[in-house]
């Protein structure tokens, strides 16, 4: 049982003789989530405990792609490192799309061939309830093409499914996953939609927390510019990271493509295309008119 007032961190401290955090401090998406070390070493001097630090250098996640994470982590200007051009590891299939279209196209392609594929975006888009007659409303639009954010609630909506089976079901593909949807789990290609609050200027990523629709960040007496900063870049940290086999990546600034498009060396070669006849459905492409 929970006591009243006590601070999280005491309450873990206190429930073993040998507690062990396994952090990640750049998976802090949330304004007012703690848990970094310094914040556990701190407290743990106060009350005369020893903390022993042990780095995890092993990757599971990516296809056990430690070059890829550290590419991820240098382009968003974390940990101090500066950008790269990445050439592939033999692990991981980075790609830019020039459109939505074809993102969503590549995505079906590797949905339909029995693989799990999700497109997940910043918070930049408002996040409407359903419709009254159950309809999803396509806040996320850019251009021509839209579609909606995932389901809020745990219950399916519609025939799209609740919010902890996005990730899983197949009926979650047309669905715009947000980070605290897809914060935790895996996809084998992952779809990735930079919005207006990461943006290249003056040849690094920026931040414009204006640009934010998440209602936390929008109270600027509650979050600072640095730490909208560092949830933004966090973010997009979680976001770029959940691709087991691949990431295709679309940035709604023009001046981002263009970044983008100087630091990654993209594979060569044709791949199958499928186009929509049906909303959520999608048909092999003719490969004559492909």
């Amino acid at each position: 049982m929970r006591s009243q007032g006590r601070a999280q961190i005491d309450e873990l401290i206190a429930a073993a003789r040998v507690p062990v955090f396994l952090l990640d401090e750049h998976q802090v998406v949330r304004p007012g989530e703690t848990g970094t070390i310094d914040v556990i070493t701190r407290r743990a001097a106060d009350l005369g405990l020893i903390v022993e630090l042990v780095p995890l250098h092993g990757q599971f996640r990516l296809g056990g792609s430690e070059a890829y994470e550290h590419w991820v982590l240098d382009l968003l200007g974390m940990d101090g490192g500066e950008p790269w051009v990445w050439e592939g590891d033999g692990r991981v299939d980075l790609r830019l799309a020039e459109s939505l279209e074809e993102m969503e196209a590549f995505l079906a392609g590797r949905q339909n061939a029995g693989e799990t594929a999700r497109m997940s975006a910043g918070f930049c888009w408002p996040w409407s309830d359903p419709r009254p007659d159950g309809s999803l409303v396509p806040d996320v639009q850019i251009g021509n093409w839209s579609r909606p954010w995932n389901v809020k609630s745990e219950r399916s909506v519609g025939g799209a499914p609740g919010s902890a089976f996005w990730a899983t079901d197949p009926a979650g593909f047309g669905q715009v996953g947000c980070v605290y949807t897809a914060q935790g789990f895996e996809y084998e290609w992952s779809g990735v939609i930079i919005g207006p609050d990461l943006v290249a200027r003056d040849g690094r990523l920026v931040t414009r927390r204006g640009e934010s629709k998440d209602p936390e960040l929008k109270k600027r007496t509650a979050v600072g510019d640095d730490e909208a900063d560092r949830l933004i870049r966090n973010t997009y940290k979680v976001l770029l990271t959940r691709g087991m086999r691949g990431t295709m990546i679309y940035a709604t600034d023009p001046a981002t493509r263009e970044y983008l498009n100087g630091l990654v060396r993209q594979r060569q070669g044709l791949e199958t295309r499928y186009e929509p006849v049906a909303p959520g459905v999608w048909e092999r492409a003719d490969p004559r008119t492909a």
